[in-house]
């Protein structure tokens, strides 16, 4: 699926399909974390099945006011116990397909909401982007 790229600044999904979400001109093929901000790949590299509390860690550490969670193609609800680092923080979770967390994550970025969404993919290859670009010591990228 195609989305219309948007014209404010940060990152905003501009496509999505089968294994792949894009953000800007990037294709991605591989869980991971988006800010407005920040990019985070190489996230939950076991996919939906291997989830641990650390992954939740991850997103609450970013500390956003709301946390999405895309499951791939299906609706998949992750074990409360898992999820628990974001209720400590008070860091709100729904939880999506990945289609409705893209869009979803969109609409919030460009209200200017401190959003993230984990993106898990239906088959990602954890080898990385398709595009070769710079990334920062912390394993994040900017966009």
């Amino acid at each position: 699926m195609k989305l219309h790229l948007s014209t404010g600044s940060g990152n905003f999904f501009t496509g999505h399909g089968a294994g792949y979400v894009r953000l800007g001109l990037r294709e991605y093929r591989e869980n991971l974390i988006v800010t407005p901000e920040q990019i985070i790949p190489r996230w939950a590299g076991g996919g939906f099945d291997a989830l641990s509390e650390a992954d939740f860690v991850a997103i609450a550490a970013l500390r956003p006011e709301v946390a999405l969670l895309g499951t791939g193609s299906t609706i998949r609800f992750p074990s409360a116990r898992l999820t628990r680092p974001l209720i400590e923080a008070g860091i709100g979770l729904e939880i999506m397909d990945t289609t409705a967390a893209c869009r979803t994550f969109n609409i919030l970025a460009a209200e200017g909401r401190k959003v993230a969404v984990a993106i898990l993919l239906d088959n990602p290859k954890m080898t990385g982007s398709r595009a070769d670009g710079p990334s920062d010591s912390s394993g994040s990228e900017q966009q």
